[in-house]
């Protein structure tokens, strides 16, 4: 008797839409008042002062009156706001008083949901090495950084360089165009795909999975949540069909590599290795992606520094320092307290959240002068903490930055000189701390 030949499974489909901004706005429109914009005065957990940017004047007022200090309610619970570049690098280097963990609430403002059945809340509990405490994170980040290291960067240059000549080439001159799309979302997306070894034609997945796992304002929106779960188990899908090939290969040079081979991460939990992949993917995308556009908004908003740029290529090291400080692509990270313990004379206890404001440190006028403007000569630019500080630095400054100095070179190189000329729309979060579209048009200097 002949048998039926298997019938064909089919291809699995990845969802491209909605995006989270799309999502977002949908349910905004349908719930405008929860989002607060009111409140206790010094409440910057309001996403209303990122979008409008307008949060300048409060950080300042904090700044000069109390460094230090507690919202008593938000949208978010209570927290303490720590704005000054003194107070936050002194909390960083003490790691063991004020948690990362994922287990005391992570490292953004948002905490997880209580009202959610704890078997689905253990199941969408994502650890990750940025958000654990010694000694886990010591040995997970140890597996990674030596995709970052100086030697890994002078290896890696010759193919940024050759790709960010690619996309520039490739951009209209004289017409309006998106820089975020055209340019900042093409080269951090190409970029995320080298490191993950990651298939180029489906690079832009990386993107859209981005924006869904580092918008912090996602978690007000309860009715989004199974959508961003699903979408997030999609991207867990496609690398682990990307783990179990490169656990039947040699030994590379690749992220998901490095993860398999190492003693430290090779017996992750599904739950830890998506935590690990959306760090990176955050950490790699939204930070790279948002400076790129930021660049080009701050040179366009100050033209005497850009003359001074445009003048000598030899500011370009500096100004990406200056950008990175001015930019400042992540507003804020979290941390909880271990123990009762004084803070520059405030009284914080044991389980306080305690978010350290970094794009206030980075406009701290007793560490930079005049710090609202952009000045590619500033002499200290290099100490912003657009990083961070202490153990939890980012582990992938080194490229950050190299990327952006070879946009910067490649941009000189073509005499290109780029005007904001259209619409102009930021990011509505209070974590991530950038522009969802800045349009533009190209001359020559």
């Amino acid at each position: 008797m002949a048998t039926s030949p298997a019938p064909e499974v089919p291809a699995f489909t990845y969802r491209t839409s909605p995006t989270a901004t799309e999502a977002f706005d949908a349910w905004l429109k349908d719930n405008p008042q929860a989002i607060p914009t009111g409140g206790h005065p010094w409440d910057v957990s309001r996403s209303d002062i990122y979008v409008e940017d307008r949060w300048q004047p409060v950080f300042a007022q904090m700044r000069a009156n109390a460094p230090v200090n507690r919202v008593p309610e938000s949208a978010y619970g209570a927290y303490w706001n720590v704005v000054s570049h003194k107070a936050i690098t002194h909390v960083e280097s003490l790691p063991e008083l004020f948690s990362s963990s994922w287990q005391y609430g992570g490292i953004t403002i948002g905490d997880p949901p209580t009202d959610v059945d704890p078997a689905v809340m253990a199941e969408r509990q994502l650890p990750m090495f940025i958000a654990m405490d010694r000694p886990e994170h010591t040995g997970q980040r140890r597996t990674v950084a030596p995709a970052f290291t100086p030697a890994r960067m002078v290896a890696m240059d010759a193919e940024i360089r050759r790709r960010t000549a690619s996309v520039l080439d490739a951009l209209p001159w004289g017409e309006t165009f998106d820089w975020v799309d055209k340019v900042s979302i093409e080269l951090t997306t190409g970029m995320l795909a080298i490191l993950f070894g990651f298939p180029w034609e489906d690079r832009r997945l990386l993107t859209f999975w981005s924006d869904w796992a580092g918008d912090v304002e996602l978690t007000l929106a309860k009715e989004l949540a199974d959508t961003r779960f699903g979408l997030l188990g999609e991207m867990a899908h496609y690398f682990q069909r990307l783990w179990v090939e490169r656990s039947q290969a040699a030994p590379a040079d690749d992220l998901i590599s490095m993860m398999i081979h190492s003693e430290a991460m090779n017996h992750m939990s599904p739950q830890e290795f998506m935590g690990n992949l959306m760090l990176l993917i955050v950490g790699g995308n939204d930070t790279t992606r948002n400076t790129m556009s930021g660049i080009v908004h701050a040179l366009d908003q100050f033209p005497d520094q850009r003359a001074l740029l445009e003048s000598d290529q030899g500011l370009i090291p500096n100004t990406v320092q200056e950008c990175l400080r001015f930019v400042t692509p992540l507003a804020h990270m979290r941390r909880t307290a271990s123990a009762d313990t004084d803070l520059f004379g405030q009284d914080i206890k044991a389980g306080d959240k305690v978010v350290l404001w970094y794009l206030s440190a980075n406009r701290d006028e007793s560490v930079f002068e005049n710090p609202d403007k952009l000045m590619v000569e500033r002499p200290n630019a290099r100490r912003h903490l657009s990083f961070g500080h202490g153990i939890h630095r980012c582990v992938g400054a080194r490229l950050a930055e190299m990327q952006l100095r070879i946009l910067l070179e490649e941009m000189h190189e073509r005499h290109m000189r780029v005007r904001v000329t259209g619409a102009v729309q930021r990011v509505r979060a209070n974590f991530v701390h950038g522009f969802r579209k800045l349009e533009v048009a190209l001359e020559k200097r």
